[in-house]
């Protein structure tokens, strides 16, 4: 993934992996742009341009997760942690 900005990684509660939560990418001005649930593993991935990126997580019973992400060409990893 050379040439490519992929922003991927795992949703927590309780140092466990969520499933049927929902990830959406925000812009830099706030900006809905997609939303994806997790995977039965917790995981999400988004494709998406280099720069400022705001991670919006929601799961039921818990409190939504705002985490900034500054990402550039290649992958990079976020783990989320709810509550």
């Amino acid at each position: 993934m050379t040439k490519e900005t992929v922003i991927q990684g795992v949703v927590h509660r309780d140092d466990a992996p969520l499933s049927g939560a929902y990830v959406r990418l925000l812009d830099a001005t706030g900006e809905f742009t997609a939303e994806v649930p997790t995977s039965a593993t917790g995981q999400f991935r988004f494709f998406a341009a280099p720069g400022t990126w705001t991670l919006r997580t929601l799961a039921p019973g818990a409190d939504t997760v705002d985490r900034s992400v500054v990402a550039d060409i290649g992958v990079t990893d976020v783990d989320v942690h709810v509550g």
